[in-house]
């Protein structure tokens, strides 16, 4: 077991540090003194119950901690869920409540890996299945072989699945244990199983019999083709070790601070994100952190349909996140974070390498040369880079917040990994997406994740939002040329004034202001919100998945902070009916002007598929930025030190000075 020392070196506690390996086993141990259930008991979630944001801004070096853990708890013998609050410090639960599970909305704690490993004995152990699998060509001994992915059910209003831990789950021919199953698979059959009985409730099999692709597109290195030669060794040197300083979950790097969580749901959280300047650091981010994404896609055959995963809150990014490589997943002098957490039966465990901070260059800060004068300046860009990696079935996402010199936070989603995949019977299209290979197509489909941002900037007497984008004016006396444009702008001042879209062509944006200081032109210190206008939801108003990824209706939603409301999907997304999560939040129309606001922003990518996406997808980007918008005096990075790399090799004439 890992002491708290090991996580936390200075020893000194935090309100907002995560449970560390002893908090975890305490809060297990209370929990099981409190319902005894024996080997029946799991645990879905247990971290942090994080103290409302009032306790720790007062909260001061040296006064006692109320540390309390928040526990998801099942019955594996009844279905039964709970919720569960332990006090650390007397290791008592002080709150236990029963979820419902067997009513409208209904909805479920997310799916545990041991139940990832039951679904495929369920499955394999069943007659039924076993014949259709037979039917469709393969023996008994290739039977054994299929890979069987289970795939979280949604919510269709079927009564046999009312109240019923399930999921869906499609399967794939495989030769060998390692072959890539995704290049196989077997359309349509679908097996509906129940979690907590290990039996399948409704088998799909339909009768019009669709040939498995047999090609094989695996991708292990010993299946590739040779490797491309010429490509040099290129290594990341920072003889002097980095620039940023760690004290257990807190970092300093240029001017920016911050504490490091994690949650099982969440994974990597930054909390109270500032910046210095003037001799004092200025806050701009309370806590951020990405609470949900949603996969719909946009076949409606038997094997695809249902498919929308919620990956956070079905599943859970944090206790899917990799263990990090070094050299591999992360460039350069890196500091991984080790996560404590908890398996299914409550053990403490600890996540190594979960979460890679790192510095890189990031090309021109800014730069001028000028002619008349011979002063000729430039400074390069340095980023920090706090990651993480989180493996969903067959899809991989790297979540990637920057820091820039200048001021500037950026989210970048890296979406990589294996594209679901249909069998098509030959000589026939695909209308569902694009073929990917002879038989073989991928359905086209739509990635929206969702960050939380509980905005602080430049103070904690409130923040307010604004809209921001360009008219041209219209001929006149006022634009006798022609060439004038306006910056229109409107307050948001309610919660259903700010559920956004976002308008490229009139470069919409927001402010996210505080208009109880006044900056150096006479206005509010701001940061600006930069959005892709990207495509939302495109399935219909009406259908199930509209309903419960509302949340990737809007870009943007504003609303004022509450710390029930965390998530942008719900509680528990997982089979709930829908209509939880922001567009609930947000029906109270509550005032959000000038006063403590959460940010949330839907961004994504709409994916059709193509043989270039086949057998590993090469990385998609997906993110957003946040700009200081008058929140400086003057350029940030402007004190940032000339400083040529003298590990450059130059080939040919050495060029200009960097201004040393």
């Amino acid at each position: 077991m890992m002491t708290e020392s090991a996580f936390n070196p200075s020893g000194v506690r935090h309100p907002l540090d995560p449970l560390d390996a002893r908090e975890i086993a305490a809060a297990c141990a209370a929990v099981r003194a409190h319902d005894d259930a024996g080997l029946h008991l799991r645990f879905v979630n247990v971290e942090l119950d994080e103290p409302h944001k009032d306790r720790v801004m007062a909260w001061r070096v040296g006064e006692p901690i109320p540390r309390v853990a928040f526990a998801v708890v099942l019955r594996r013998d009844t279905g039964a869920a709970f919720e569960a609050r332990v006090d650390l410090a007397r290791g008592v639960v002080t709150e236990w409540r029963a979820l419902a599970q067997d009513a409208a909305p209904f909805g479920q704690p997310a799916v545990m890996l041991e139940e990832f490993q039951a679904v495929e004995r369920a499955v394999k152990k069943d007659l039924a299945w076993r014949a259709a699998v037979a039917r469709r060509g393969l023996s008994e001994a290739e039977i054994d072989l299929v890979q069987v992915d289970p795939f979280s059910a949604g919510h269709f209003g079927y009564a046999e699945e009312a109240g019923k831990r399930c999921v869906r789950a499609v399967s794939y021919y495989r030769e060998q244990p390692n072959d890539n199953g995704y290049a196989h698979p077997i359309e349509g059959l679908v097996a509906v199983v129940d979690l907590n009985r290990e039996e399948i409730v409704t088998l799909v099999d339909e009768p019009e019999i669709v040939p498995i692709p047999r090609k094989k597109r695996n991708y292990e290195a010993k299946d590739l083709p040779p490797p491309r030669t010429g490509l040099k060794p290129l290594h990341i040197l920072q003889p002097e070790g980095p620039s940023f300083t760690v004290d257990g979950w807190k970092v300093e790097w240029q001017k920016w601070s911050f504490r490091v969580g994690f949650t099982p749901r969440e994974g990597l959280v930054l909390h109270q994100l500032g910046y210095e300047d003037g001799g004092r650091v200025r806050p701009i981010i309370y806590r951020a952190s990405v609470t949900e994404m949603v996969v719909p896609y946009a076949d409606p055959t038997a094997n695809h349909y249902w498919k929308s995963a919620f990956d956070a809150g079905e599943y859970g990014l944090g206790r899917l996140a990799n263990a990090l490589e070094l050299g591999c997943d992360c460039l350069g002098h890196i500091h991984y974070f080790d996560v404590p957490a908890v398996d299914d039966l409550g053990r403490p465990m600890v996540m190594r390498n979960a979460i890679c901070m790192h510095e890189e260059d990031y090309g021109i800060l800014w730069k001028h040369n000028e002619f008349r004068t011979g002063v000729h300046e430039t400074r390069r860009s340095r980023r920090l880079v706090i990651s993480f990696f989180a493996t969903v079935g067959n899809y991989d996402y790297g979540f990637y917040w920057y820091l820039y010199q200048d001021g500037t936070i950026q989210l970048e989603a890296k979406l990589t990994g294996i594209i679901q995949t249909a069998a098509v019977a030959p000589g026939k299209p695909y209308p569902w997406g694009g073929m990917v290979d002879e038989g073989l197509g991928g359905p086209t489909h739509q990635h929206f994740f969702n960050v939380r941002m509980h905005m602080m900037v430049d103070g904690d007497e409130g923040n307010s939002v604004s809209e921001h984008e360009f008219h041209p004016r219209p001929w006149g006396t006022d634009n006798p040329h022609g060439n004038v444009f306006d910056l229109v702008s409107r307050p948001l001042l309610r919660e259903r004034d700010a559920a956004r879209e976002a308008d490229g062509r009139a470069g919409r944006y927001w402010k996210v202001s505080n208009p109880n200081r006044v900056n150096s032109v006479g206005g509010a210190p701001a940061y600006k919100v930069v959005v892709q206008p990207t495509p939302l939801m495109l399935a219909q108003p009406g259908s199930y998945v509209h309903a419960r990824g509302g949340f990737a209706t809007k870009h943007i939603w504003v609303t004022p902070y509450d710390p029930a409301e965390r998530y942008a999907s719900g509680d528990y997304p997982n089979q709930h009916q829908g209509g939880d999560g922001l567009p609930r939040y947000v029906e109270a129309n509550r005032g959000i002007d000038n006063t403590d606001i959460v940010l949330w922003h839907s961004f994504g990518h709409t994916h059709v598929c193509k043989p270039e996406d086949f057998p590993v997808m090469p990385v998609e980007y997906a993110g957003f930025m946040l700009k200081p918008n008058g929140f400086f005096a003057a350029n940030a990075g402007i004190d940032v030190p000339s400083d040529r790399d003298a590990a450059s090799v130059r080939h040919g004439r050495e060029g200009g000075c960097c201004g040393e």
